[in-house]
Formats: structure tokens, C-alpha cells, sequence
């Protein structure tokens, strides 16, 4: 018995759920509804990678330049 999910049983679309093809490949279904979602995630996750990327190196840039800072400092007090 072929059990659908409480979204296969409301689903108004022709699409063949969990069926598979003579290679034993799956066709339609759950990878063919939700492929478009997990490519937009995508999208939006490689976007807020990409600025806390950038937020990191900022922050770090600033922390080499503040220790740069305080060596300098310390090392034109003994001359």
C-alpha cells in the first residue's frame, strides 16, 4: 500500500507521485514540486553567505590593523 502525504492527497496537479521509470529513476513527483523552492533557497543562502563574508573580512581587516596599531606604538616608545 502506497502511503501519500496529507499535501500528495490535496494536490490538484497531473503530476505521477513516487512513480519510477524502466532506469529506476524517479519521474515527477516531490522532486519536480519542490526543485524551484531549494533552488530559491539556494539563492538567498548563497546571498547571506556572501555578506557575512563580507562582514568578516571587514572585521577582520580591522583587527589586524588595531594589533599593526598597538605594535607600532610600542615599539617607537623604546626608540
Amino acid at each position: 500500500m502506497e502511503k501519500n502525504s496529507w499535501a500528495d492527497q490535496w494536490d490538484s496537479s497531473n503530476q505521477a507521485s513516487g512513480h519510477t521509470t524502466e532506469d529506476g529513476k524517479s519521474s515527477g513527483g516531490a522532486s519536480g514540486k519542490y526543485k524551484e523552492k531549494v533552488e530559491a533557497g539556494l539563492g538567498k543562502t548563497k546571498a547571506v553567505a556572501s555578506s557575512g563574508l563580507k562582514k568578516v573580512k571587514t572585521g577582520t581587516s580591522l583587527g589586524f590593523n588595531w594589533v599593526k596599531d598597538k605594535y607600532n606604538k610600542t615599539t617607537t616608545k623604546k626608540n
